[in-house]
């Protein structure tokens, strides 16, 4: 099994969502909402019509669209791989989502797995990733990343592998609000 930014994002968000799917094999049994499915049109639409001007202003030399990329713990599909004139390189992510003047964890940490595979891959720095805001008319969205951002995305992988290898049942979020919308509060003991 190779993990995905999904994982890494659920893991985060309690560590005893990898414990109930992955060790004793319980599905989530999410259900597919509107804006999720909107949202993957729209991905697959922006990956065939891009606006160019995007990448003009971030000065970007080269793209790799649709890039599906592994290492030894993470695999991921990252919408545009961009090469910039310092060298260096970013992720750029589309989202079905309006820009409110904050940009979500879950979109940082996403960000993070993938410069951490677009440095294994393409063996070059990354120091920061883009967000483009479908629904804020392509809203660009700068989000710095640091060495400690892909240590932990690293991190992470590893303590999932651990609770998956060891049958290890790990300690709830502390964050108890996140319990009450969890789709295994029924089986969780807290």
């Amino acid at each position: 099994m190779s993990l995905t930014p999904s994982h890494i994002i659920e893991f985060l968000y309690c560590p005893r969502f990898t414990y109930f799917e992955y060790v004793l094999g319980i599905p989530q049994y999410e259900t597919k909402n509107y804006k999720v499915m909107r949202g993957r049109e729209v991905h697959d639409l922006k990956l065939e019509r891009n606006k160019d001007y995007l990448r003009k202003k971030i000065g970007v030399q080269e793209k790799f669209a649709d890039q599906y990329l592994t290492n030894d713990l993470l695999r991921g599909r990252v919408d545009e791989v961009l090469l910039l004139q310092d060298d260096t390189m970013a992720p750029l992510d589309y989202k079905f989502a309006q820009y409110k003047d904050k940009v979500y964890e879950t979109y940082r940490t996403q960000l993070y797995c993938y410069a951490w595979l677009i440095e294994k891959n393409f063996g070059k720095e990354v120091n920061r990733g883009y967000l483009v805001y479908t629904r804020s008319q392509n809203k660009l969205i700068e989000v710095p990343i640091t060495i400690t951002d892909k240590q932990e995305v690293e991190h992470c992988a590893n303590q999932i592998y651990t609770i998956i290898d060891q049958n290890y049942f790990p300690k709830a979020t502390k964050c108890r609000k996140r319990c009450l919308d969890c789709t295994y509060r029924n089986i969780c003991i807290k």
